[in-house]
């Protein structure tokens, strides 16, 4: 009996550290306000790890007139489609440095693709209407995300290993953190949290008035 119940403890050890670990990263402004929209990316600080594979398709909408979602992070070769659900058409474009692209007017239904290869911030924003901005964060990190309205995301499964946790929003400024360092043992869960100091450049994507288009 004895014998039995000593396996059955090693198995379930066992599939716990199958499992792998989970990292639950939080992400603040100093004053403890939770920040929603942050990418959370997570570099393996040893290349033997095997990480999940990345992600190769993602889908940035076009609805009700605002770009959707308005934070989107891919890894280095990411294929972002554009799908119109709008009844008019839009021309979505970027001068961003990283990915300089138009895709000529379209209407609903209709859906144009485009491959971001190199790293970097893309904004995007719309030649026929001026109140749509989103931005895509293109990462050479296997594994990113982004922070719920709580501050928060949540990476399953992780190998056990050293991580650097980096962090990027659009109203970033310097003099928070932007990395930090964690360590997963034995399948174990841990936590991180950054807090990050934010402040408004930009415009606020919004629904048009009224008609207005």
């Amino acid at each position: 009996m004895f014998r039995f119940f000593l396996i059955s403890v090693l198995l379930l050890v066992a599939a716990v550290d199958a499992r792998g670990a989970e990292l639950r990263v939080s992400i603040v402004m100093p004053d403890g306000a939770a920040v929603e929209n942050a990418v959370v990316s997570l570099k393996p600080l040893s290349p033997n790890l095997q990480m999940p594979a990345p992600q190769t398709q993602a889908v940035m909408t076009q609805e009700n007139t605002l770009f959707n979602p308005f934070v989107l992070p891919v890894t280095v070769g990411t294929v972002v489609s554009f799908p119109n659900q709008d009844e008019f058409r839009h021309q979505v474009y970027s001068f961003s440095k990283p990915k300089r692209f138009e895709l000529r007017l379209y209407g609903k239904d209709t859906t144009n693709t485009v491959q971001f290869d190199k790293p970097g911030v893309v904004a995007l924003g719309c030649n026929i209407h001026d109140n749509m901005l989103a931005f895509i964060y293109v990462s050479e990190h296997p594994v990113l995300g982004k922070t719920d309205a709580a501050g928060t995301i949540v990476f399953p499964d992780m190998p056990d290993g050293g991580y650097e946790v980096h962090v990027w929003h659009p109203d970033e400024q310097k003099g928070g953190d932007s990395m930090k360092t964690v360590t997963l043992v034995g399948g174990m869960s841990a936590e991180v949290s950054l807090a990050v100091k934010l402040r408004s450049v930009r415009r606020e994507q919004q629904p048009p008035a009224g008609e207005e288009y």
